[in-house]
């Protein structure tokens, strides 16, 4: 297991957090034995090495605040769980609520494939139970101009990487999501091309931002938000962050996206977030917050959704108006 370091001072989950935050933790800790992850602690600091190999812990991050970020508050619980793309479940905003209430997300297998030293199908807790899970508050933005602020509970997609091996050949890696018409009845109707795929660069996977995400808000995914595992990469819009992923296969070539299969001309491959490039049917310079009202004033979005520090250098010398 990866124990990450405080620096400083430790700093208590209520002052990095909002209070209603701080007390949902306790609910998450809770579902830990219906996650079937084994039992969490609140903080993985001063662990010890035999009770570090059993559990699987998650502490509030330092690095990724509403401080750090510039925020003042997280998005409403309610709002950013019930307003969703989902479209397993629907193609409404509210339709996953209403359709995932009964999706049983457990147990649960994701199969590790392609150029990788150590593939198969690994049962979630097998998967990520050797890495120690941190909650991070992220921007996410989504492609139709709106957007939220919330705290992910997951393990960064680099430490999983870099356990499993991949070859000198894997140069991207390409997510699927579970296809089951009968548990997703929304797949029942050919809206997009089933199932839902997406894909990286291997760069870009292996950016500490990128997160292999378990839960939101203190407490384990919501069936309607992707449970019980999908990636968040909160400097692309948020159709990248494949939601109940069931296989990562690693590879020499671009993989195929969803989105891009669709419609190529609104949706490419990289799909960063830059308000200097509209989408072909809106201008994406200002998004609306959820949770604010439809009258609330739109804010300017931020280049790489503010995230330019940490990842503009994957992209440097490219024409990011064509490689969109």
């Amino acid at each position: 297991m990866l124990i990450r370091n405080i620096p400083g001072r430790a700093i208590k989950s209520s002052e990095i957090t909002s209070k209603a935050v701080f007390e949902a933790r306790r609910g998450f800790m809770r579902s830990a034995g219906v996650l079937g992850l084994g039992a969490i602690a609140g903080s993985v600091v001063g662990a010890s090495p035999a009770k570090a190999a059993t559990d699987l812990s998650f502490s509030a991050s330092t690095m990724h605040t509403l401080e750090t970020l510039g925020e003042k508050n997280l998005s409403d619980r309610e709002a950013a769980t019930s307003y969703n793309n989902f479209y397993e479940f629907g193609t409404g905003k509210d339709d996953p609520v209403d359709q995932a209430r009964d999706f049983q997300p457990l147990p649960w297998t994701v199969s590790i494939e392609g150029e990788v030293a150590n593939p198969g199908v690994y049962d979630l807790e097998d998967l990520m139970k050797p890495h120690m899970m941190e909650e991070r508050v992220c921007r996410f933005r989504c492609v139709e101009a709106w957007s939220m602020v919330v705290p992910w509970v997951g393990v960064p997609m680099g430490q999983v990487i870099k356990r499993l091996e991949p070859t000198s050949k894997a140069k991207y890696v390409a997510f699927e999501t579970l296809f089951d018409p009968e548990r997703m009845p929304g797949q029942k109707r050919r809206v997009i091309p089933w199932p839902y795929v997406e894909g990286l660069r291997m760069d870009e996977a292996m950016n500490d931002l990128t997160l292999l995400t378990l839960g939101m808000y203190g407490e384990r995914l919501p069936n309607q938000n992707g449970a019980p595992i999908r990636l968040v990469v909160p400097w692309k819009y948020g159709f990248k962050s494949i939601k109940s992923i069931v296989r990562i296969t690693f590879t020499e070539e671009q993989p195929p996206c969803t989105w891009n299969i669709a419609n190529a001309r609104e949706y490419g491959f990289y799909s960063n977030v830059n308000p200097e490039v509209d989408h072909p049917r809106w201008s994406q310079a200002r998004e609306r917050r959820i949770g604010q009202g439809i009258f609330a004033e739109r804010i300017p979005t931020l280049m790489f959704n503010g995230y330019e520090e940490q990842v503009a250098a994957m992209y440097s010398g490219m024409d990011l108006k064509k490689l969109y």
